[in-house]
């Protein structure tokens, strides 16, 4: 609050230009105190301003230098992570390439039915070793043709299993975790040519 100045009981006796240049006097004086101390709280408010201003920019600035180094960190993870995801399996893959070494080795001092045995349990050690790590062998004969995860490469007149049903497997494929590394190539059954000609006669 302002301090006003009273000025009620002055000049009752005095002139009216008197009283005139009291109450101007009055007025220069309240206005000079109002401006002060506006200034004064103007100041204030400023300086309280400032300070939050320069909290916010240091809080701002610790905010971005944290966002900053948590980019590097994801940017350096993600490269480590196509460098080295298949560190595991690759390490895995080292017993089966030592197995085949062997083999290879003792290939000449070794009849074949041995051979024989060792390159079957070098192929159980690969399949153990991709199925470990969510590979998936497809290897559908007899089983309805899905064009999903089947690719036909012919069709054949068969009476051993239904038509559209796979009759023979010639490459097997291979999915990952259910995703399709490799559709399955197959022949597909269609309907026997005999038969039509059956019906034909027994009409």
């Amino acid at each position: 609050m302002s301090k006003q100045h009273d000025c009620s009981g002055s000049g009752q006796n005095k002139s009216d230009k008197d009283m005139e240049d009291i109450i101007e006097n009055c007025a220069a004086e309240n206005s000079k105190t109002d401006d002060g101390e506006f200034a004064n709280d103007t100041d204030a408010t400023l300086a309280e301003l400032k300070v939050l201003v320069n909290e916010n920019w240091e809080k701002y600035l610790r905010v971005a230098a944290e966002l900053e180094n948590v980019r590097k960190r994801a940017s350096r993870d993600i490269e480590n992570a196509h460098k080295f995801a298949l560190e595991r399996f690759c390490s895995e893959l080292l017993a089966v390439k030592d197995s085949l070494e062997m083999g290879l080795a003792v290939a000449e001092k070794t009849d074949a039915k041995s051979l024989l045995a060792g390159k079957v349990a070098t192929l159980k050690l690969l399949t153990t070793i991709m199925e470990r790590f969510g590979v998936t062998e497809l290897n559908p004969e007899g089983a309805p043709f899905d064009p999903q995860e089947h690719e036909a490469m012919s069709m054949q007149p068969s009476s051993d299993v239904e038509p559209g049903s796979v009759l023979t497997v010639l490459q097997k494929g291979y999915a990952l975790n259910d995703r399709l590394l490799r559709p399955a190539r197959v022949l597909v059954a269609s309907e026997p040519t005999d038969k039509s000609e059956d019906n034909d006669n027994g009409g």
